[in-house]
């Protein structure tokens, strides 16, 4: 079997171009080489986070591997088969975990049998979605797909210590993948808040939560769901310290839109839940049905699905636009169109192939 080459350095150039292109070759069982990893960060190659998700994916498909170390800009992966069952993985640092569970989701999907994963490293870290935001949007979102996934935090896990535990358990799919025809996201119906923190007081986590729905209520009149996590401090079973929290609506079209921000050393809790507020609100006045996040994460199911599935996504982001780029090497027959510029809301048409094995 030939091949694919695809060049690491596309589009945004970070470990998404990898997390894609190996989710997409585990599952089509696809060769694939990846070279110039990383290459437009300041620290190119591959990170510890982005060397577990392959492992892990190299893994579940008994994959032949070559350049599979932290630092490596050239990444060999020949998959053989699908397998399912339970798997344990350890980042080993504050690596996002979520990132890791985008990674190998697709190929449990089309897997032989249900698959209990217990994945550990980061759950509420910078630049990531929180697994907060997969525990509640995404596995939400997907369902619209015939994906259903069941997500449990056991441990939470922040920068730069980690510790986290997540456990993801997935059924197998019986038919190709639905269409998803979605492009308003309706009117809001519940708005929910989970504010966490750990070995930090109680009161980080309640202003949180009291800063964004300061936000929140200038735009929607809505009674909220609040959330507060915290633990006394002699028995809190977290690394720590941390904090989060996330910040969404379900609407009438049965999908939900969020935004997330995480503590940081130094940054007010107001400014914490004020920055998850805005975000969506930001992307809630957009009027379209799926926000920043999770444009790019329904790339994949949109060209696994059977039919042309069209959604209106808040923001056409560099992310999306990678993760079209590279899922169409591997499906070149699927059609895109993609209405709206870069930044800006947008309505996303992909006429997938139903894969199905």
């Amino acid at each position: 079997m030939s091949i694919l080459s695809i060049d690491g350095s596309t589009g945004e150039g970070g470990g998404q171009i990898l997390r894609y292109s190996l989710a997409i070759s585990a599952l089509l069982l696809k060769p694939v080489e990846i070279y110039n990893i990383r290459a437009k960060r300041e620290n190119p190659g591959l990170r510890p986070q982005h060397l577990t998700a392959v492992k892990a994916i190299a893994e579940l498909t008994k994959a032949e591997v070559d350049g599979a170390f932290v630092g490596s800009t050239r990444l060999l992966f020949k998959p053989k088969e699908r397998l399912c069952g339970d798997f344990d993985f350890d980042i080993g640092t504050a690596g996002s975990i979520s990132l890791v569970m985008q990674a190998i989701l697709p190929v449990l999907l089309f897997s032989d049998c249900s698959s209990k994963i217990t994945i550990r490293g980061g759950t509420n870290v910078p630049l990531s979605p929180p697994v907060d935001y997969m525990i509640h949007v995404f596995s939400y979102n997907i369902r619209h797909f015939g994906v259903n996934i069941d997500l449990k935090l056991h441990r939470r896990g922040h920068y730069p210590r980690g510790g986290g535990l997540v456990e993801l358990r997935v059924k197998p799919i019986d038919k190709p993948l639905d269409p998803v025809e979605i492009i308003s996201r309706g009117k809001p119906v519940k708005l929910h808040i989970v504010s966490h923190c750990v070995k930090l007081p109680h009161h980080v986590a309640k202003r949180q939560a009291d800063s964004a729905l300061n936000v929140v209520r200038k735009i929607l009149q809505l009674n909220p769901v609040v959330e507060i996590e915290t633990y006394p401090p002699d028995r809190d079973p977290h690394l720590g310290p941390g904090s989060g929290i996330l910040v969404y609506i379900e609407t009438e079209n049965k999908i939900r839109l969020g935004g997330d921000s995480v503590g940081e050393r130094g940054k007010p809790a107001e400014k914490v839940g004020e920055e998850a507020a805005l975000t969506l609100i930001e992307d809630y006045e957009t009027g379209m049905a799926f926000d920043r996040h999770m444009g790019d994460m329904l790339i994949p199911y949109m060209f696994l699905a059977k039919g042309l599935s069209r959604v209106g996504v808040a923001k056409i982001t560099m992310h999306l636009l990678t993760a079209v780029e590279i899922t169409k090497m591997f499906m070149p027959d699927a059609s895109v169109e993609i209405q709206g510029k870069l930044n800006e809301p947008g309505v996303i048409s992909i006429k997938g192939t139903g894969f199905y094995p």
